[in-house]
């Protein structure tokens, strides 16, 4: 396959912003340029395409979530397992009804407060929404994405597009366009190159549909955000609260599933061997040093993932595309520096770290 590859990177905020505010022609020339190659991406996805494109969390990959072939599609030209559901991006908050009949007042509090944005909200699906989309789940995942390519392309297309990352499944989630590139040229339709994603992990995911909201994926906005804006406490998924390979259990010692089938499998994962080194940041660094000298006299070439201690934003912005460089660099192993659970985004960043160094440790 003959993968399109079309620059729309001149479709960005600060462009419009140049382009219809400022006046200046140059730049809406550019930006109208930009809107014509999204515009012929979104009804090649309508037409039954796959269209990789830029968000302000990770790169999706995007199919019309109606079309079961497409769909089927995504799950093939990403290698991933046909029982991980998929989120579905709309272009209009008013669009959830395409997907599901559930609203309430707690639902539209989140909508005012963190759409267009990083919130998954899981809700009960319409009937009409395909088994394949959603995983065999009767709920569906939906989201209204903060980024002008992904906007256009949604209301392009004229159908709610379902979009996991657009990445091979397991290997770290895309911020980067070449990282698209690396993946799935020749895998895909189109890949549209916009700018790196702002956010640079993907969305927190709520489940709606239980009492109180339960957040299935942390991310960037955080359990007291979305406590403070629905009026109730949130509580995470039993999972999410285990930082090894053990699996969370109820009082009776029983193995409680994962609510999300996404989480019991491999995710984010770089080619290089990594382990996390957590405790008391002096000795992080000191253990670092260490582990690094040690594996380097055995002929091991290492990388370092080290954030200051407060940098929890930039942790999550730059966490994969650190990642895939170090990956790039031809490295054997790469030791990373834990952050602290304690912050909300500090905690959703080491949800990604933890899974992909598969939970391997070193304590001290």
């Amino acid at each position: 396959m003959t993968t399109k590859i079309l620059d729309v990177s001149d479709l960005n905020n600060e462009m419009l912003e140049r382009a219809y505010v400022v006046g200046d022609e140059a730049a809406q020339a550019k930006v109208e340029a930009a809107i014509t190659l999204v515009r012929e991406a979104g009804h090649a996805l309508a037409g039954g395409s796959l269209v990789a494109f830029p968000t302000e969390t990770v790169y999706g990959l995007g199919a019309d979530a109606f079309n079961e072939d497409a769909v089927g599609r995504v799950y093939e030209a990403k290698g991933r397992p046909s029982d991980n559901p998929m989120i579905c991006h709309i272009g209009r908050a008013s669009d959830i009804g395409e997907l599901s009949t559930m609203l309430n007042p707690k639902m539209i509090r989140l909508m005012d407060n963190f759409w267009p944005g990083p919130l998954t909200m899981i809700v009960t699906k319409r009937d009409d929404v395909p088994a394949v989309t959603t995983g065999g789940l009767d709920t569906v995942g939906v989201r209204l994405p903060d980024n002008p390519v992904a906007i256009e392309l949604i209301r392009a297309a004229g159908c709610p597009i379902a979009a996991p990352s657009a990445n091979l499944s397991g290997s770290p989630s895309p911020t980067d366009p070449k990282h698209v590139i690396e993946d799935l040229d020749g895998k895909v339709d189109y890949i549209l190159v916009g700018n790196k994603s702002d956010v640079g992990i993907e969305s927190t995911v709520l489940d709606m549909t239980v009492t109180p909201p339960m957040i299935l994926r942390p991310g960037v906005l955080t359990a007291e955000m979305l406590g403070a804006a629905v009026g109730e406490e949130v509580a995470y998924d039993a999972h999410l609260l285990y930082n090894d390979k053990e699996h969370a259990s109820d009082a009776n010692g029983e193995i409680i599933a994962p609510k999300a089938p996404g989480m019991k499998y491999k995710h984010y994962a770089p080619n290089a061997q990594m382990i996390v080194v957590e405790g008391h940041r002096d000795k992080v660094k000191t253990e670092i040093e260490r582990l690094k000298s040690l594996n380097e006299q055995l002929g091991q070439k290492v990388g370092v993932l080290l954030f200051e201690e407060d940098e929890y934003i930039r942790a999550a912005q730059e966490f994969y595309s650190r990642l895939r460089a170090l990956d790039e660099d031809g490295g054997d192993l790469i030791i990373a520096g834990a952050l602290s659970y304690k912050d909300g985004v500090g905690f959703a960043v080491m949800n990604r770290m933890m899974k992909s160094a598969g939970y391997n440790v070193v304590k001290v």
